[in-house]
């Protein structure tokens, strides 16, 4: 992208001679952020490309987030037709060296599939941000301190969301283990599961883990010097407000945490441009908000510059707006009351032009055309300016699959984070120890079973030696009895047999003797 004694090249404003005047955004002054917006089909992407394509050329990474797929043209040389052919005509970029280029990029995807996976850790996170994404309560917050400091005692890592949910069943099921942490109560540790299951519905999932992004690798320049673009897939990303903010949430604390303090540069170390911010503002949960409003009063002194693009600057929360000194305003269309009060709004936050009617201008703007006010080296804001955007030198559209998959593969980050390491971490460890733990009591539930079965053998081992004793006894006593009615039988039957034979000899003999 053009460059003019070392400024940004953006747009060009005609002048009443007929000259024009170029419309430079003083690297110094690039941390103090931005603000683009216009109403769909104004040119917004165009002059994103086109700023994204500038900061490179100077020699500033750049990241940003392509909502709508069609930033993906920035990896490939532009080929000008149409209105594009047409204003560098107008504005004889030709002869100032204007020419179709490439821009070194570098995809990146949640998912993986559009781009190298972008991934942070659950300790990346942290429980504090955590906490505010999961919008806990004071006493679930609490909880999940107490969660990480037991890992960080124990040696447990926590890489991704199954290692949090085992470190909390942990919690619930063996509170010996975390007494000299406090109370956890079952109730809050089981809301902390529930936010969990929420958070991985969402998709997180596949954010949380390892290889975690080093924020170096976003910070890159190619061999000619140029800033690397990094490029977030975000057109599903966005329909996952949980992800997306936990993506951003890490990112912007990773960098105001990591970076040192550096003060006003001759430019920025790195700019974020954030597209269709409306739907970043709209969605977001209000930890994000929160974070966004806190990093972007701070962040310009880690050399940090944010860029906004959406539609209306009422988008943009108002603690946001007032940090937004370089401005770039496309069409807006004012149908009803609301949308003319908003173009009244949007006039007032320039520094006004006595030769422009900035909210006439507003409403009048050809596609492409754009009411711009950088700042000044002085920081102050410059009178806005009613200018023609340049046109980017890379493709104005979306790259198709087989040419972003190309650019992926000869990508400097190819092999780095692609493929995914689950190595042994809190998850993993807790479930050695509770597998060793249930082998241990199978074996002592075996033990006691055998112990058991032993005991019950030996008892009918008793009980049938002590049948057949009876039996035994049985046995005996009935062969005495048998032996004793044997022989009582064989006492009467000869007793009454010696009775019955005297009788009968009486009977003879006195039949005998009485007949004498």
């Amino acid at each position: 992208m053009l460059t003019s004694d070392k400024r940004l090249f953006i747009a060009a404003a005609p002048q009443k001679d007929g000259t024009m005047k170029e419309l430079c955004l003083d690297p110094r002054m690039a941390n103090r952020h931005g603000l683009i917006t216009g109403a769909t089909g104004t040119g917004k992407t165009v002059t994103l490309q086109n700023m994204a394509e500038s900061f490179s050329a100077l020699g500033v990474p750049v990241f940003l987030t392509d909502i709508k797929g069609d930033l993906s043209g920035l990896a490939l040389p532009g080929h000008p037709d149409g209105s594009i052919a047409a204003r560098i005509r107008e504005l004889g970029l030709a002869d100032q060296g204007y020419v179709n280029r490439a821009c070194p990029v570098c995809f990146w995807d949640v998912a993986g599939q559009k781009g190298h996976p972008l991934r942070a850790t659950i300790s990346d996170m942290g429980p504090l941000l955590l906490a505010r994404l999961l919008k806990l309560n004071e006493v679930q917050s609490g909880i999940l301190n107490i969660v990480f400091r037991a890992a960080d005692d124990q040696g447990l890592l926590l890489l991704d969301l199954k290692d949090l949910r085992a470190m909390l069943t942990l919690a619930q099921k063996d509170k010996d283990s975390f007494r000299e942490y406090g109370h956890i109560s079952p109730a809050s540790a089981g809301a902390i599961q529930r936010a969990l299951l929420q958070l991985e519905e969402d998709g997180a999932a596949a954010f949380f883990g390892e290889p975690a992004l080093r924020i170096e690798d976003l910070m890159l320049n190619d061999i000619e010097g140029r800033g690397i673009i990094s490029i977030l897939a975000a057109d599903r990303l966005i329909s996952r407000p949980r992800t997306y903010a936990a993506l951003l949430l890490w990112l912007l604390s990773e960098l105001y945490e990591r970076l040192p303090e550096t003060g006003d540069q001759d430019k920025p170390r790195l700019v974020l441009m954030f597209d269709e911010a409306h739907l970043l503002f709209d969605d977001a949960p209000e930890p994000l908000l929160e974070k966004i409003e806190q990093v972007t009063r701070l962040i310009r002194s880690k050399g940090v510059g944010l860029y906004f693009i959406t539609q209306n600057p009422a988008d943009v929360p108002d603690s946001v707006l007032s940090q937004l000194g370089n401005r770039v305003q496309h069409a807006l269309r004012a149908y009803t009351p609301r949308d003319q009060k908003a173009v009244r709004a949007a006039a007032e936050t320039f520094r006004q032009n006595p030769d422009i009617d900035t909210v006439q201008a507003i409403g009048s703007l050809n596609t492409g055309e754009a009411l711009i006010s950088f700042l000044t080296p002085s920081g102050s804001p410059d009178m806005v300016e009613r200018a023609l955007v340049l046109p980017p030198e890379s493709q104005v559209g979306p790259a198709d699959d087989a040419q972003r998959s190309a650019a992926i593969a000869s990508s400097r980050m190819a092999g780095r984070y692609d493929t995914p390491i689950d190595r042994e971490s809190a998850y993993e460890m807790l479930t050695g120890r509770f597998q060793a733990r249930q082998r241990e009591e199978d074996a002592l539930r075996r033990e006691k079973d055998e112990e058991k079965r032993r005991r019950e053998e030996q008892k009918r081992e008793r009980e049938e030696a002590r049948r057949r004793r009876e039996e035994k006894k049985n046995d005996i006593f009935g062969a005495v009895l048998d032996d004793v009615a044997r022989s009582a039988r064989r006492t009467v039957t000869n007793t009454v047999g010696r009775k019955i034979g005297q009788s009968l000899m009486r009977g003879i003999l006195g039949g005998l003797f009485g007949g004498k």
